[in-house]
């Protein structure tokens, strides 16, 4: 079974949360642990001759140590490049928060060292009329790391974001800084002190900008130990 497993959301949607979560896999992977990862629902995917695929899921099928059939890693997959709950109606399909936490589960009994779920958008995205994705994480219990987009406005995003995760019960194990842009945001460093000041939970690295983002290559920026404490 996997002794740590995390929910990663962001603090609005095209924050980077792919490109966190694979570069925290690699990191674990260079510490030699095993891992697994999923994207319960995505959207945006492309037909293939093997079926509908998503780029973020691929990129996190490559990532993780374990070798996993596509459909465990994403096995909502919907072709329209809009909002899980109006891609899934547009599709015909129902989507339930209590289907995706079996999906959950039954890769959880997998061994590993560690496990990353990747939400879609931020905290509150519709999975229905009556859900949202916030019910998978709370309905498991998971910790939730924070990716957190440099850009104007992100201070508030993020403290917003992380008293919902609270006050939805659960714990924000870390949070990853990311630079969304190629020129650095207005005052960068005094909207990190602030950050690094009253989000109450660790910073798990400031990504760069770059133009070709290799998970690899971001490794040397994050530190993961918060990850694998108590």
């Amino acid at each position: 079974m996997a002794k740590k497993t995390y929910f990663v959301t962001g603090t609005d949607t095209g924050v980077g949360k792919t490109m966190v979560s694979a570069a925290i896999l690699e990191s674990a992977r260079a510490e030699g642990r095993r891992t697994l990862a999923m994207k319960p629902i995505a959207s945006g995917c492309e037909s293939t001759p093997d079926g509908l695929r998503n780029e973020d899921a691929l990129a996190l099928q490559k990532a993780i140590t374990e070798p996993l059939a596509y459909d465990l890693i994403n096995p909502v997959a919907l072709e329209p490049a809009i909002a899980p709950h109006v891609a899934a109606v547009q599709a015909g399909r129902t989507v339930t928060a209590q289907r995706l936490i079996g999906f959950c589960r039954g890769l959880q009994i997998r061994p590993a060292d560690l496990m990353l779920v990747e939400g879609a958008g931020g905290w509150r995205v519709p999975l229905n009329d009556r859900e949202t994705y916030a019910a998978l994480p709370r309905e498991l219990g998971m910790p939730v790391i924070l990716v957190v987009a440099l850009k104007l406005g992100c201070i508030n995003h993020a403290l917003l974001t992380a008293e919902a995760i609270r006050a939805d019960g659960l714990d924000v194990a870390g949070w990853v800084a990311n630079r969304v842009e190629p020129e650095p945001m207005a005052c960068e460093q005094e909207t990190l002190n602030y950050l690094l000041t009253h989000l109450r939970a660790p910073c798990l690295g400031v990504l760069p900008w770059l133009e070709n983002a290799d998970p690899v290559a971001l490794t040397s920026y994050l530190k993961i130990d918060p990850l694998f404490e108590n």
